[in-house]
């Protein structure tokens, strides 16, 4: 099994078995409801959320053909030989958006409004009910970053959060939070690396694994 596999390597982070396995299980339902996955951060917390994003959208370890329908629609308007080429480099994916990568909008609402609000922005208009907001905070306190899952929680979205060890302002607004066991910024993205790749190695599993959508 993926987890125990990275859990061996990982011990310290034997603690989060369950809260890893639940947001497996709401990022998926998500995805199969055809919702989306937002994901904000700062700093090294950014990279991470792009990198989250990276492997939602496309392949992480397991190949993802896209569907006999959609490679239907594909050659019903393209004719055979544009369609299998074209579809042969397409993969499935987890609808998946980086809030951290849009410049010019995260500018204006820092410069227009309140840099605090950045993600909040985002998130009232990008998300809807049944969608799921990630935030990274390696202190768990990122106003930013608070404010957003503040904001998605109160209009229906699932919010979960990767922070470091300790009580913080990410555990009134998170319906699941994984915290890493360190406080020290570098160490606890450390941790976060191991714990996002076993989510989205999980959740390709179940969702284009064998017994998968790509079935």
């Amino acid at each position: 099994m993926l987890l125990e596999r990275i859990l061996a390597r990982y011990p310290a982070l034997l603690h989060l078995r369950e809260p890893i396995t639940r947001a497996v299980e709401i990022i998926c339902r998500c995805h199969r409801a055809g919702g989306q996955v937002l994901v904000c951060g700062n700093g090294g917390s950014a990279a991470d959320a792009e990198h989250i994003v990276g492997e939602l959208v496309k392949q992480f370890k397991l190949p993802r053909r896209i569907s006999a329908a959609d490679t239907k629609l594909l050659r019903d308007a393209l004719g055979e030989e544009t369609s299998t080429h074209i579809a042969a480099h397409l993969q499935q994916g987890v609808r998946a958006i980086s809030l951290v990568s849009q410049t010019s909008l995260t500018t204006a609402v820092a410069n227009d409004t309140d840099a605090t609000f950045i993600f909040a922005q985002q998130a009232y208009v990008y998300g809807k009910t049944g969608d799921v907001l990630i935030g990274l905070s390696t202190s768990g306190n990122s106003a930013n970053v608070v404010k957003a899952l503040q904001v998605g929680k109160a209009f229906g979205l699932s919010t979960l959060a990767l922070t470091g060890a300790g009580d913080c302002a990410l555990d009134a607004c998170s319906d699941v939070i994984l915290k890493a066991p360190a406080t020290e910024t570098f160490e606890v993205q450390e941790f976060h690396l191991p714990i996002y790749h076993a989510i989205c190695m999980m959740v390709e599993e179940n969702l284009f694994g064998a017994a998968g959508e790509n079935a």
